[in-house]
């Protein structure tokens, strides 16, 4: 009498079948639907996502730029009025057409001071990047740690001694004055980034360039800066936005002469009659020098803040 093996219990679940595994591994369920890690749905919603952020940051610019295109009277109005009627009398008004006060010295004096003051620290941080990272001095840690210590104390508590030294010496309301403040205040950060810039330059193309007598001045002029050009882009750009946006130490050290587009802003603001228009439109013509620097130099500015992320 043979014996007969055990039936398998009905509700015992059965494995994967070769249909199963295939409907699977193209990204539909038993169902015929969807997965939940459908790889196309993530990108669709990250893309959505991230175009309402750029839209929430974007917003208080456009209104700004809307603004600078009404009337004072309609510029004030609570809720805003937008639907009303554009006009160009705040940047007539900026320009001085009706003021009488011409805004191009201060719009000069700015483009000196920051264009100056960017060359100058690309001049001194790139050698002492070099000397901190790809010949490295010794100590170089302590080198880094007091370049990052000059950034700590607040500027405000900077601003009586300055202030009593350029009048000691005759350079308040000196443009050559301020452009040595702001080569001062963006060297440190600059060291910074050019530093990890350079780090990333290949040590095989220095030791061929070493190899075939090139001196510091060649190796950094035909060798380094081609590779680093990203780097060195966007170094300059973020010395170039905090010199041109710097307030504070120009509305102290400089007066009439020496004045900035930032210390002329500020002269809308007054307590009596209305100027949000005219701030408005101020604000976007002393924003326009940024913007397009930022626009011409988006992509080395990308490449340059993202070097040695991917690696």
């Amino acid at each position: 009498m043979s014996t007969l093996s055990p039936a398998a219990p009905r509700n015992t679940p059965a494995g994967p079948t070769a249909l199963d595994t295939g409907t699977r591994r193209r990204g539909l369920g038993r169902f015929g639907g969807k997965s939940r890690m459908d790889p196309t749905r993530n990108s669709t919603a990250a893309g959505i996502a991230a175009w309402l952020l750029a839209l929430l940051f974007a917003a208080p610019v456009l209104w700004m730029i809307l603004t600078s295109f009404h009337s004072e009277t309609d510029a004030a109005t609570n809720p805003p009025s937008i639907a009303a009627n554009l006009n160009l009398d705040a940047y007539q008004e900026f320009f001085g057409a009706s003021s009488g006060v011409s805004p191009w010295p201060p719009l000069i004096n700015s483009a000196m001071a920051s264009v100056l003051s960017t060359v100058l620290v690309l001049l001194l941080s790139i050698p002492a990047a070099y000397a901190l990272s790809i010949r490295p001095v010794k100590k170089w840690t302590d080198v880094m740690f007091f370049f990052l210590s000059t950034k700590m104390m607040p500027v405000v508590a900077a601003i009586l001694p300055l202030y009593l030294f350029a009048k000691s010496v005759g350079a308040l309301d000196n443009i050559w004055f301020l452009i040595l403040m702001y080569t001062s205040m963006n060297l440190p950060i600059a060291v910074w980034m050019m530093r990890s810039f350079l780090a990333e330059v290949p040590v095989e193309m220095l030791e061929a360039a070493q190899i075939d007598g090139a001196n510091l001045l060649l190796t950094l002029r035909k060798i380094i800066a081609p590779v680093a050009m990203p780097g060195i882009a966007a170094t300059a750009l973020i010395c170039f936005i905090f010199s041109w946006n710097e307030l504070l130490l120009a509305r102290v050290l400089t007066g009439v002469v020496a004045g900035t587009a930032p210390v002329f802003l500020t002269g809308f603001v007054s307590s009596q009659g209305l100027f949000l228009a005219k701030v408005c439109a101020a604000a976007v013509v002393i924003s326009l020098p940024v913007l397009f620097a930022g626009f011409a130099a988006q992509d080395k500015l990308v490449q340059g803040l993202s070097l040695g992320a991917v690696k």
